[in-house]
């Protein structure tokens, strides 16, 4: 997989915190929304800044 292993894991779990975010708030679930909201954010930021050092 070499460089592109470690976005895409942030990538897929980005995703996966999100969709934990989007069921958590329509459950009215308030708390666990807002920490898998922060968390996808964080994980898609590595996800990101992985992307551009493979594009380099």
């Amino acid at each position: 997989m070499g460089k592109l292993g470690l976005p895409v894991l942030f990538a897929v779990i980005t995703v996966a915190f999100g969709a934990i975010a989007l069921d958590a708030f329509s459950a009215h679930r308030w708390v666990i929304a807002i920490a898998a909201a922060g968390l996808a954010f964080w994980m898609g930021s590595f996800a990101w800044s992985g992307l551009r050092r493979f594009r380099r």
